[in-house]
C-alpha cells in the first residue's frame, strides 16, 4: 500500500470493457509522480488516500475482472503530510 494525494478526476470517453463504469483519478506521489487508480470510494481533489496495488487493485474494486493494478482503498482522515518521505 502507498499514500497518495489526489490531484484530479481523469475523464475517458472511450475505454476497454474491463474499465467501464469505473471513476478513475489522478494521484501525486510525495516525489510529483502522477499515477492514475480506480476510485470505488468516491474521494475528491485534495484528499490524501492509500491505495492497493498489483492484483490485489481488482479484488479492492470488488471485481477481479476490472483491469486495474492500482485502486484506491481508502480516505486518510487524519494524517501529517509534512512528514511524509521526499
Amino acid at each position: 500500500m502507498d499514500i497518495f494525494q489526489v490531484v484530479d478526476t481523469l475523464v475517458c470517453t472511450l475505454r476497454v470493457s474491463g474499465l467501464d463504469h469505473c471513476s478513475l483519478r489522478v494521484l501525486r506521489d510525495a516525489k510529483g509522480k502522477l499515477q492514475v487508480a480506480t476510485d470505488p470510494v468516491g474521494v475528491r481533489p485534495g484528499n490524501w488516500v492509500f491505495t492497493v496495488n498489483g492484483s490485489a487493485g481488482r479484488y479492492a474494486m470488488g471485481d477481479a475482472k476490472i483491469l486495474t493494478d492500482l485502486t484506491i482503498g481508502g480516505i486518510i482522515d487524519d494524517w501529517d503530510s509534512d512528514a511524509a518521505p521526499v
